[in-house]
């Protein structure tokens, strides 16, 4: 049943990040022909990856002590999901790559303004709210709503350089619980919130997923730019609005550099791997 109480969500893309921190010790050790070899196979494997319309993984470099490689798959389906996971344990590279964090989750818009508008239109039609007719009629609403936004579940990573990826959640203290609020208050803040990040729209290109029963965190969000300054000013500009202030919770920051796969190679042998070109 649609409880009015609860914002409605459309979703996208499978998502599933990988943060791992590279062996070096052990990498360096190896014959050269080796490293070689393996670097190319991984190169290849990840490019096969990137597959358009069906999916992509993109490759990121992590600065600080949280890991080296981030992988971020995106995919139409968990299933699809796990055969990128079991992609990768298969490389060679694997050997010396060592998980340090993961995060698993779905794309997602909330509709809370969409939400309270389909309930009064169906309201004023005379459904019932829990009624056959409501559901089927509310069902194909969102549908209509599914269409029209398909291109933001499903968007294409840009080509950006610097890439922010955090997970968070709403607050359930005993002093403030965002689930507690009413949906109308909870509508209100989430307006003003999106109203700080619509400043930063060319600068910036932000892809929010859903992780409730999927991972610890209820959403991952995930920042492309082509200046990292962006970051900290978006972030630290939202930290003031009432849903960050009062409610929300951080989790990790994961921030680096975007590279073609093409590029692996380089940064497995100690360079700096060249920027993603947009394809």
């Amino acid at each position: 049943m649609h409880d009015p109480r609860v914002p409605e969500t459309l979703e996208g893309w499978s998502v599933l990040h990988q943060m791992f921190r590279i062996r070096w010790p052990e990498w360096r050790v190896r014959p050269e022909d080796l490293r070689h070899r393996l670097a190319a196979e991984a190169a290849e494997a990840l490019g096969a990856m990137r597959r358009g319309e069906a999916g992509t993984t993109v490759p990121v470099t992590l600065l600080g002590h949280k890991g080296d490689l981030m992988l971020i798959h995106l995919r139409r389906s968990f299933e699809e999901l796990q055969a990128a996971q079991v992609a990768v344990a298969r490389l060679g590279l694997s050997t010396f790559l060592e998980a340090t964090a993961s995060f698993v989750s779905v794309v997602e818009l909330g509709m809370y303004e969409m939400t309270a508008q389909i309930h009064r239109r169906l309201g004023e039609r005379g459904l019932r709210t829990g009624s056959e007719e409501f559901e089927k009629a509310f069902d194909a609403e969102m549908e209509e709503q599914r269409k029209r936004v398909l291109g933001r579940l499903f968007l294409e990573v840009p080509a950006r350089r610097h890439v922010c990826f955090y997970p968070m959640s709403k607050r359930r203290g005993e002093t403030r619980n965002w689930y507690a609020e009413s949906v109308d208050a909870r509508a209100r803040m989430m307006l003003e919130h999106g109203k700080i990040g619509r400043h930063y729209a060319g600068a910036v290109t932000q892809i929010i997923s859903g992780a409730i029963g999927f991972d610890d965190w209820e959403w991952g969000v995930d920042l492309f730019a082509d200046d990292p300054l962006v970051f900290k000013k978006l972030i630290y500009e939202m930290r003031f609005d009432e849903a960050s202030a009062w409610y929300a919770e951080f989790g990790p920051f994961y921030v680096g550099l975007q590279f073609p796969p093409s590029e692996l190679a380089a940064y497995l042998e100690g360079g700096v791997p060249g920027p993603p070109t947009a394809s």
